[in-house]
């Protein structure tokens, strides 16, 4: 990866006529054509309709000048271009319509030029979806780029493009980015554009961005983005600057940082992660922060119980639709076998467990504002290993059987198997899920490689509202030469 090559070095090259629109999409479609069929990373391209923005659109006033982008093949929807979700029930559907989302991403300059790979509507943290097969790691490609923005993050890992659109449920940008060196960025709960399909993304835990190669290129995404949607039910007030510049300025605050080295969910944490922290402790100490160990006093396993309820509950209402459009009801032959368990869990879940599951997210919201009343930032492995290899199954085969079998089971069973199904999953990154619950920004930051090679990075979380903390502490480390 070469990391020098953000998308900000290609508007540079833009607004000087070095190169114009169309010459960076024929050279992105000469990498894809290239690399993606090592990665698989990329599932849909449109190069004639991006030729023809190009070569019509004016990108004059743009922040980004007519950079070329792939999008999420999630939720990000553009008129007229397949919209799966990584579904066999999707796999025909066209979107009628543009998200709001993405009418901001054209809007700051970028040509979107293709579509990038998820696991099936985005319940994994692997990238591995039947109708696509599975996303691959460009630093190794035997293991996962991670999920569920996982072909986001193998496109930009391996250059076909230098930035890509993702989106982060429960650590859906912050868990690639750890797994393919890249910066992840979860935004604050309201903080980019929602709508028009759907407003609550799943009650405030999901929300859109991108996966970036530099700092930079974050905060002028964040600038490009940031917005107040009459709308939309979450909001947040907006910075009353331009993050690009505060960082270009070079500016740096005094930070007091907590840092954490367990699980939030009592599962092992590696070597590898443990040493990603604390390299990067040594190196805040040296630059002068203050920092302390501190774990949050939040019940982990509680919330991930709180998160399943919504992930349910959610599973159920879009897929009642769907099956109302279908005539028909849905089976197990329908979906893959996570999906299908979750539907069947969320049948059972009642309004007011509903809205039980949603108070713990308040009370652990809470917790961290007081939490950040003393520490500024909180450090964290993002993930508790590196990367896991593609052929490695996280259900045993007899699992697999009483997930099909789930509409058959009373209501504590399918619980059982819902919690069963992810636990191994969840030892891998049990960090990322707490800031979508509580809404607070999180950014992961690529300082670690292991002895094999593969990455690994650490999550700092902030405040609600504080994006721009986390951006100067990502500089101050990338200045320092920590990225890898």
């Amino acid at each position: 990866m070469d990391r020098q090559k953000d998308a900000l070095y290609y508007t540079g090259l833009l607004r000087t006529k070095k190169v114009s629109p169309e010459e960076l999409i024929a050279d992105a479609f000469k990498k894809i054509e290239k690399e993606n069929p090592r990665c698989n990373a990329v599932v849909h391209t449109r190069r004639e309709k991006a030729l023809h923005e190009a070569r019509t659109r004016d990108f004059g006033n743009t922040l980004f000048g007519g950079v070329p982008i792939l999008i999420k093949d999630l939720g990000q929807d553009l008129a007229g271009e397949p919209s799966t979700s990584g579904s066999r029930l999707l796999r025909d559907y066209v979107a009628p319509r543009t998200s709001h989302f993405i009418e901001a991403i054209e809007k700051a300059g970028f040509i979107v030029i293709g579509q990038t790979s998820t696991p099936e509507f985005g319940f994994k943290n692997i990238t591995d979806a039947v109708i696509h097969g599975p996303a691959r790691n460009p630093f190794n490609r035997d293991h996962s780029p991670g999920g569920s923005s996982g072909g986001a993050a193998a496109a930009v890992a391996a250059d076909m493009v230098a930035i890509a659109t993702a989106s982060d449920g429960g650590g859906s940008i912050r868990i690639p980015a750890s797994f393919t060196g890249l910066v992840g960025l979860k935004p604050t709960r309201g903080r980019t554009p929602v709508g028009p399909g759907s407003y609550r993304g799943w009650q405030g835990a999901s929300i859109s961005f991108a996966l970036t190669k530099t700092v930079r290129d974050t905060a002028m995404m964040l600038d490009a983005l940031q917005t107040i949607q009459a709308a939309a039910p979450f909001q947040t007030p907006l910075f009353p600057g331009s993050h690009f510049q505060e960082h270009q300025s070079g500016k740096r605050r005094k930070f007091r940082i907590a840092y954490s080295l367990e699980s939030p969910v009592k599962s092992v944490v590696s070597a590898d992660a443990k040493q990603a922290v604390l390299q990067t402790v040594a190196a805040l100490e040296e630059l002068g922060y203050e920092v302390e160990e501190k774990t949050p006093d939040i019940d982990g396993i509680r919330l991930m119980e709180a998160y399943y309820a919504m992930n349910g509950a959610e599973t159920d209402a879009m897929l009642r639709g769907f099956a109302a459009k279908l005539g028909r009801p849905l089976t197990a032959d329908d979906m893959e076998l996570v999906s299908w368990s979750l539907y069947q869990y969320g049948r059972t879940i009642s309004g007011g467990e509903y809205s039980l599951a949603l108070g713990l997210w308040d009370q652990a919201a809470a917790t961290m504002d007081q939490f950040h009343e003393h520490y500024d930032l909180l450090l964290q492995p993002t993930t508790a290993a590196s990367a896991p290899r593609i052929d490695h199954s996280f259900q045993s085969e007899e699992l697999k059987e009483r997930m099909r079998r789930a509409d058959l089971l009373p209501a504590a069973d399918r619980k059982e198997i819902v919690w069963t199904m992810f636990e191994e999953s969840l030892g891998v990154t049990p960090f990322t899920q707490q800031a979508n619950l509580t809404g607070q920004p999180a950014i992961s930051l690529p300082v670690h490689r292991t002895a094999v090679g593969l990455p690994l990075g650490v999550q700092f979380t902030a405040p609600k509202g504080k994006e721009e903390w986390l951006l100067d502490i990502a500089a101050v480390l990338e200045r320092a030469g920590l990225f890898i």
